[in-house]
Protein backbone atom coordinates (compact mmCIF):
# COMPACT_ATOMS: atom_id res chain seq x y z
CA UNK A 1 0.00 0.00 0.00
CA UNK A 2 1.51 3.41 -0.96
CA UNK A 3 2.32 6.05 1.66
CA UNK A 4 -0.46 8.63 2.03
CA UNK A 5 0.27 12.04 0.51
CA UNK A 6 -2.07 13.97 2.81
CA UNK A 7 -3.79 13.61 6.16
CA UNK A 8 -7.28 12.22 6.39
CA UNK A 9 -8.44 14.84 8.90
CA UNK A 10 -11.62 12.92 9.68
CA UNK A 11 -9.47 10.04 11.02
CA UNK A 12 -6.25 11.75 12.20
CA UNK A 13 -6.51 11.36 15.99
CA UNK A 14 -4.25 14.29 17.03
CA UNK A 15 -6.33 16.67 14.90
CA UNK A 16 -9.62 15.27 16.21
CA UNK A 17 -8.50 15.59 19.84
CA UNK A 18 -7.14 19.09 19.23
CA UNK A 19 -10.31 20.24 17.48
CA UNK A 20 -12.48 18.94 20.31
CA UNK A 21 -10.23 20.49 22.97
CA UNK A 22 -10.11 23.86 21.20
CA UNK A 23 -13.88 24.01 20.75
CA UNK A 24 -14.49 23.05 24.38
CA UNK A 25 -11.93 25.54 25.69
CA UNK A 26 -13.31 28.36 23.55
CA UNK A 27 -16.86 27.64 24.66
CA UNK A 28 -15.83 27.37 28.31
CA UNK A 29 -13.90 30.64 28.16
CA UNK A 30 -16.86 32.48 26.62
CA UNK A 31 -19.24 31.07 29.23
CA UNK A 32 -16.94 31.60 32.23
CA UNK A 33 -15.95 35.13 31.18
CA UNK A 34 -19.58 36.10 30.68
CA UNK A 35 -20.84 34.69 33.97
CA UNK A 36 -17.81 34.70 36.28
CA UNK A 37 -15.25 37.13 34.84
CA UNK A 38 -12.56 34.47 34.33
CA UNK A 39 -11.37 32.42 31.39
CA UNK A 40 -10.78 28.71 31.05
CA UNK A 41 -7.11 28.96 32.11
CA UNK A 42 -8.08 30.72 35.34
CA UNK A 43 -10.74 28.06 35.90
CA UNK A 44 -8.19 25.28 35.44
CA UNK A 45 -5.94 26.92 38.02
CA UNK A 46 -8.79 27.32 40.52
CA UNK A 47 -9.73 23.66 39.98
CA UNK A 48 -6.11 22.58 40.44
CA UNK A 49 -5.78 24.59 43.65
CA UNK A 50 -8.98 23.04 45.00
CA UNK A 51 -7.43 19.60 44.49
CA UNK A 52 -3.91 20.54 45.61
CA UNK A 53 -3.75 23.86 47.48
CA UNK A 54 -0.63 25.79 48.50
CA UNK A 55 1.54 24.73 45.54
CA UNK A 56 3.98 26.46 43.22
CA UNK A 57 3.15 27.87 39.82
CA UNK A 58 5.63 25.39 38.37
CA UNK A 59 3.70 22.48 39.90
CA UNK A 60 0.45 23.85 38.44
CA UNK A 61 2.07 24.23 35.03
CA UNK A 62 3.26 20.62 35.06
CA UNK A 63 0.01 19.20 36.42
CA UNK A 64 -2.35 20.84 33.94
CA UNK A 65 -0.02 20.99 30.95
CA UNK A 66 0.14 24.74 30.45
CA UNK A 67 3.29 26.77 29.86
CA UNK A 68 4.64 28.72 32.81
CA UNK A 69 3.99 32.13 31.26
CA UNK A 70 0.26 31.41 30.77
CA UNK A 71 0.03 30.13 34.35
CA UNK A 72 1.90 33.18 35.65
CA UNK A 73 -0.33 35.65 33.80
CA UNK A 74 -3.50 33.92 34.98
CA UNK A 75 -2.27 33.73 38.57
CA UNK A 76 -1.60 37.47 38.50
CA UNK A 77 -5.18 38.09 37.36
CA UNK A 78 -6.56 35.77 40.03
CA UNK A 79 -4.43 37.36 42.75
CA UNK A 80 -5.39 40.89 41.70
CA UNK A 81 -9.07 39.84 41.90
CA UNK A 82 -8.52 38.35 45.36
CA UNK A 83 -9.17 34.72 44.36
CA UNK A 84 -5.68 33.44 45.25
CA UNK A 85 -2.80 34.56 47.40
CA UNK A 86 0.88 33.80 47.16
CA UNK A 87 3.34 33.37 49.96
CA UNK A 88 6.99 32.43 50.32
CA UNK A 89 7.41 28.65 50.35
CA UNK A 90 8.16 27.53 53.90
CA UNK A 91 10.60 24.89 52.60
CA UNK A 92 12.37 27.01 49.98
CA UNK A 93 12.46 30.80 50.35
CA UNK A 94 13.33 31.17 46.64
CA UNK A 95 9.88 29.93 45.64
CA UNK A 96 6.34 31.13 46.20
CA UNK A 97 3.33 28.94 46.75
CA UNK A 98 -0.21 29.81 45.76
CA UNK A 99 -3.41 29.07 47.63
CA UNK A 100 -7.11 29.70 47.19
CA UNK A 101 -8.67 32.52 49.16
CA UNK A 102 -12.19 32.23 50.58
CA UNK A 103 -13.39 34.23 47.56
CA UNK A 104 -11.51 31.89 45.23
CA UNK A 105 -13.07 28.86 46.86
CA UNK A 106 -16.54 30.38 46.51
CA UNK A 107 -15.87 31.16 42.82
CA UNK A 108 -14.57 27.64 42.28
CA UNK A 109 -17.76 26.17 43.71
CA UNK A 110 -19.95 28.34 41.45
CA UNK A 111 -17.96 27.55 38.29
CA UNK A 112 -17.81 23.85 39.18
CA UNK A 113 -21.58 23.53 38.79
CA UNK A 114 -21.39 24.97 35.28
CA UNK A 115 -18.32 22.90 34.33
CA UNK A 116 -20.02 19.68 35.44
CA UNK A 117 -23.18 20.55 33.51
CA UNK A 118 -21.06 21.21 30.40
CA UNK A 119 -19.42 17.80 30.87
CA UNK A 120 -22.82 16.14 31.39
CA UNK A 121 -24.02 17.62 28.09
CA UNK A 122 -20.83 16.54 26.29
CA UNK A 123 -21.18 12.96 27.48
CA UNK A 124 -24.99 12.88 27.27
CA UNK A 125 -25.05 10.58 24.25
CA UNK A 126 -22.74 8.00 25.89
CA UNK A 127 -23.78 5.27 28.29
CA UNK A 128 -21.79 4.72 31.52
CA UNK A 129 -19.74 1.89 30.01
CA UNK A 130 -18.79 4.07 27.02
CA UNK A 131 -17.75 6.87 29.39
CA UNK A 132 -15.54 4.40 31.29
CA UNK A 133 -14.06 3.17 28.00
CA UNK A 134 -13.41 6.73 26.87
CA UNK A 135 -11.68 7.58 30.16
CA UNK A 136 -9.60 4.42 29.90
CA UNK A 137 -8.60 5.13 26.29
CA UNK A 138 -7.72 8.75 27.00
CA UNK A 139 -5.59 7.63 29.95
CA UNK A 140 -3.79 5.12 27.77
CA UNK A 141 -3.14 7.79 25.13
CA UNK A 142 -1.87 10.14 27.84
CA UNK A 143 0.75 7.57 28.86
CA UNK A 144 2.06 7.57 25.27
CA UNK A 145 2.64 11.33 25.00
CA UNK A 146 6.25 11.24 26.25
CA UNK A 147 7.06 8.42 23.82
CA UNK A 148 5.44 10.34 20.95
CA UNK A 149 7.25 13.56 21.85
CA UNK A 150 10.60 11.76 21.98
CA UNK A 151 10.31 10.88 18.28
CA UNK A 152 12.96 12.57 16.15
CA UNK A 153 12.72 11.86 12.42
CA UNK A 154 16.49 12.31 12.13
CA UNK A 155 17.19 9.50 14.61
CA UNK A 156 17.40 6.09 12.96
Amino acid sequence: MPEPTQLNLSRYIPALINLLANKLATGASLCYRKHFGIGVVEWRLLAMLKVENNITANRMSQAIGLDKSAVSRSLQLLEKAGYVSSQVDSQDARRNTVSLSAEGLALHDRVLKVALERERRLLGDLNPEEVDTLINLLGRLQTQVTHVNEFDPLDP
